[in-house]
């Protein structure tokens, strides 16, 4: 029996609907996915972090904060991470396929100063940070 117009526009209009219900149950779902995978990374690169520095376990959040603050954002540590990131980027494209696939965001480069510091970020001085 064929359909008169205004019963394929109800149809169409309700195949809208449904639709765009699946699409904000996979954009949720997506959401969901992603506050897992950092929770997740937030959890193994702490644990990492208080392996290796264990006397910042008794300290307190501002304490930490200070701490973090005064080691991470020195100029050595950038050129490191400079170093790290700006290794990242030729192997952007492939690493960003398959981090997309863990739900996991490839790192940004901060390429600022890299380019006239010459590899600076190739060593740790013996794995230690000292600026």
């Amino acid at each position: 029996m064929a359909k008169t117009k205004a019963e394929k526009i109800t149809s169409i209009e309700e195949e809208i609907r449904q639709l765009e219900n699946r699409r904000r149950q996979l954009v949720q779902e997506q959401k969901a996915q992603e506050r897992k995978d950092r929770t997740k990374r937030l959890c193994r690169r702490m644990g990492l972090f208080e392996s290796l520095v264990p006397d910042t376990i008794p300290l307190t959040e501002e304490q930490f904060k200070t701490f973090l603050e005064k080691t991470v954002m020195t100029d050595h540590a950038r050129r490191i991470l400079d170093g790290l990131t700006a290794q990242n980027a030729p192997t952007a494209p492939i690493q960003g396929a398959e981090t997309a696939a863990q739900g996991n965001t490839p790192p940004t480069a901060h390429t600022a100063h890299t380019a006239h510091e010459g590899g600076a970020g190739g060593s740790m001085n013996g794995g230690g940070l000292q600026g």
